[in-house]
């Protein structure tokens, strides 16, 4: 476990507490928990903010959250193979506890605030950064972070004093577990059709959305 997180630590009992849930029983990570996600929204600003030296507030912040919601930190936690280690309560671990998303965050944030405890900042902030690096460095421009197909499509129209796109439903099918939405966005001003398909109408729309800002070629 040591090499996979890249630190070693020396009250193993700390380790232990992090990757205990609230279902197996006290003493568990939630304390931890709360300890890391300030540790790792600090570590992650301070990266950040040397990444991007003339980035505004607004996407410093952004960024930020994109960087450190579970959907992000539970990949990190699966690539640390933390869900391996993790002690559950036997509901949780009938229900597979150990591969959902807010358990694996939730840990990951423990993890961190353990090493803080069993070490210093400088050392735990040596330790966790390199989980980031690799998605930091893949960030898009920072005026392009944290907006989606839709919001810089409007925003692009709306600067040129266009007419916004229309969103409309074009056909939706399948199974409830397994449904199906296609979604138009249509354009007038610059005349433009496009579409989108996926599992939801917002996912549809913002695929459409997507397609529209290739076809006109906006990179914002």
């Amino acid at each position: 476990m040591s090499d996979r997180i890249g630190y070693r630590f020396n009250t193993q009992g700390l380790l232990d507490q992090a990757l205990t849930h609230r279902s197996a029983g006290a003493p568990h990570n939630e304390r931890l928990e709360f300890l890391g996600d300030a540790l790792v929204n600090l570590i992650v600003a301070e990266a950040l903010y040397t990444h991007w030296p003339r980035a505004d507030e607004g996407a410093l912040t952004r960024a930020r959250a994109e960087l450190v919601r579970e959907s992000a930190l539970a990949p990190i936690s699966r690539e640390l193979e933390l869900g391996a280690r993790l002690t559950l309560g036997p509901g949780e671990m009938k229900s597979g506890g150990h591969r959902r998303d807010s358990i694996l965050a939730d840990a990951l944030e423990a993890v961190i605030g353990a090493i803080y405890l069993d070490s210093d900042f400088q050392t735990c902030r040596a330790a966790v950064l390199p989980w980031f690096e690799a998605a930091i460095a893949a960030l898009p421009p920072p005026h392009k972070v944290g907006k989606d197909a839709k919001t810089r499509l409007q925003e692009w129209l709306q600067g040129r004093q266009k007419p916004l796109p229309v969103y409309a439903l074009l056909s939706e099918s399948g199974e409830d577990h397994a449904k199906s939405f296609v979604v138009t966005c249509t354009l007038v001003q610059p005349p433009l059709l496009t579409q989108g398909e996926a599992g939801s109408r917002r996912a549809a729309e913002q695929i459409a959305a997507e397609v529209a800002l290739e076809r006109l070629k906006i990179d914002d």
